[in-house]
């Protein structure tokens, strides 16, 4: 048995640090395709390329699609070949820092990722989840080395949507959460070993920081502001989620919300990665008979303060029928699944089962806090 720990080569986080992003790409190379959709390039596009001329890097400016497919990564990665880059960095959200992560490796260049959005715990990653052009989830990859560079620009997030920010709040809760689950089963991370204890201290650490810090940030978010709890609750929902799910392990939370992507009603109601994962985690809780329940009522209320769904209802699936439930369990229970990363036996129907208490829990708790 061994122990495997990953992370990316240098994480930089700040009040515009994206204003030096060309000194710390001078010596990874001279020419960098940099993949990012026209909002973001509206937001930031004056700030990166002013920053890359100064350093004298030259900008290969690429359009981001839409969505993270495989077409979408052979396009990006023919006109990084064609032009010679030797650095591939993604300036946006989760989907354009998964394609620019894969070009990265396709290509063999530099691998860089600028998340202008603190909405998941993708940046640092050695992996890319990949989706079809309908927006279904379709699996995920995982490459040999994380990125050489992760930039977060605590202003640019403060400037993004509150909502991104909760979402990302969401994704980081889970992963204390599921990598204590897979620790006790004995389960291999995506690294390829056991975790480390410093994998399992950073993912109870941003499980820490989110409870004494969410709220606060939140509430700062709305305002535009940064302050130390913004930062820290970036630093959980980036760094230290990334480290923690990459090194720590995955289990329940991460395969509901991963498949509730496939779910129409889901999808029509636009929901983001880690607002799905929150309701995940409220059924993994219901699912888990070692957690206490105490401190499962402490992380309901806390997902319903921030505005996380751990309802049925908040997932657009309102009065769903106990079959359509099933057949999504069964997916969820497959071969392979990261259901199966419990030191217990998880099967389709106890998945089921574990998604209507959380609905019905979640109900009650909303009622709790409505009365008080």
């Amino acid at each position: 048995m061994k122990s495997v720990l990953i992370a990316p080569r240098k994480y930089v986080q700040g009040r515009g640090v994206l204003g030096e992003l060309g000194e710390y790409l001078k010596p990874m190379g001279k020419k960098a395709l940099v993949l990012w959709d026209e909002c973001v390039k509206g937001i930031v596009g004056d700030t990166v390329a002013a920053s890359l001329a100064a350093a004298g890097i030259e900008l290969v400016d690429v359009l981001f699609e839409g969505e993270a497919t495989g077409d979408e990564r052979g396009r990006v990665g023919k006109i990084a070949k064609e032009s010679g880059a030797e650095i591939s960095v993604g300036v946006g959200g989760g989907k354009v820092l998964d394609v620019a992560k894969a070009v990265a490796v396709d290509c063999g260049l530099k691998m860089v990722t600028c998340p202008t959005i603190a909405s998941n715990d993708s940046p640092t990653s050695a992996a890319s989840v990949w989706y079809d052009e309908n927006h279904n989830f379709t699996g995920f990859d995982c490459w040999p080395f994380n990125p050489d560079l992760v930039l977060v620009d605590t202003q640019v997030v403060v400037g993004g949507p509150v909502r991104a920010f909760v979402a990302g709040i969401g994704d980081a809760l889970s992963t204390w959460i599921e990598a204590e689950a897979a620790r006790k089963s004995r389960a291999n991370n995506i690294a390829g070993g056991q975790p480390t204890m410093a994998a399992m201290a950073l993912a109870r650490l941003a499980f820490d920081t989110l409870i004494d810090h969410a709220l606060d940030a939140k509430r700062d978010v709305e305002l535009g502001v940064v302050t130390p709890a913004v930062e820290k609750v970036v630093e959980a929902n980036v760094l230290l989620s990334g480290l923690g799910f990459e090194s720590g392990g995955l289990a329940t939370a991460h395969m509901i919300g991963n498949l509730l992507s496939n779910v129409p009603e889901c999808r029509q109601a636009g929901l983001m990665h880690g607002e799905k994962v929150g309701f995940g985690i409220a059924a993994q809780l219901c699912l888990d008979d070692e957690y206490d329940v105490d401190d499962k009522y402490a992380v309901f209320d806390f997902q319903i303060q921030l505005g996380l769904p751990v309802t049925f209802a908040d997932l657009n699936l309102e009065g769903i029928a106990r079959e359509r439930l099933e057949s999504f369990a069964e997916a969820c229970a497959g071969e392979g699944s990261l259901c199966h990363n419990h030191p217990f036996k998880v099967t389709a129907a106890d998945i089921v089962d574990a998604m209507i208490a959380a609905d019905a829990l979640g109900q009650k708790r909303k009622d709790i806090i409505g009365d008080m």
